[in-house]
């Protein structure tokens, strides 16, 4: 298969995650090239972020508050001009109509030429709320480009140019990010209450810390050897929307 490499720089573009975190994981690298570039980044975050912590006795309101905090001080790192939160019950996320509505009026109020996402048909992937926030960027394109979804939010409709799926099952484009993985470190890296469970910082920080940043190095680093760059966000490419 034939592997594109780096689309035109959006004036403006949209990622969805599931969870804080994921959309950098996905494609922080790619997002803080663009914003140095002069796109408009928005982050939109589907779910509140309740159930992500292994300590039982957690004050879960605390916690989505941190997270959200978090998400914002990621997103300063890497460019982005704002963070939209849907708000979803962590673990919950369903790609039904309510949770469609309120994508879709993110679409059709940031209007962006790319929208990245969750790649739903991934094989084995048992994240429920990862597949469903995949769905919904799908479905959401959809009802945003047509006037008979949802006219009673009073947004014209807007029909972005490219979709690019990360963590995809196939592979037909990259992003050469050579020069940005660090920013994508340092993103993630604010999340800090997903340091233990997600990143696997907690014992020796220090270390810990030094060997999450190398393997998010070396995974760009194999990522590149796709297209023959030297680091590399991949992507499953849609346009036609």
């Amino acid at each position: 298969m034939t592997v594109g490499v780096d689309l035109e720089v959006p004036r403006r573009a949209l990622a969805v995650g599931a969870h804080a975190d994921d959309i950098e994981f996905g494609c922080g690298a790619t997002l803080a090239k663009w914003a140095d570039a002069g796109a408009h980044i928005t982050m939109c975050v589907c779910t509140d972020g309740s159930k992500g912590t292994w300590d039982p006795g957690a004050d879960l309101p605390q916690l989505v508050a941190r997270r959200e905090d978090e998400q914002r001080d990621a997103a300063a790192i890497l460019g982005a001009g704002a963070v939209e939160f849907l708000r979803s019950v962590d673990g919950e996320l369903e790609s039904d109509g309510p949770a469609r509505a309120m994508l879709c009026r993110v679409i059709r109020r940031t209007r962006p030429e790319v929208v990245l996402g969750h790649d739903p048909w991934r094989p084995y992937r048992i994240h429920p709320d990862h597949h469903h926030a995949g769905l919904l960027v799908t479905s959401a394109i959809v009802a945003a480009r047509d006037p008979h979804f949802f006219p009673e939010q009073g947004d014209a409709p807007h029909r972005p140019t490219t979709l690019l799926y990360f963590e995809p099952g196939r592979v037909d484009h990259v992003e050469d990010v050579q020069g940005f993985v660090d920013r994508k470190i340092d993103a993630l890296l604010a999340h800090r209450s997903q340091w233990r469970s997600t990143m696997a910082i907690d014992a020796s920080p220090e270390a810990e810390r030094a060997a999450f940043a190398e393997r998010l190095r070396a995974e760009a680093r194999t990522e590149g050897l796709r297209a023959g760059v030297r680091a590399a966000e991949s992507f499953a490419r849609v346009d036609d929307l």
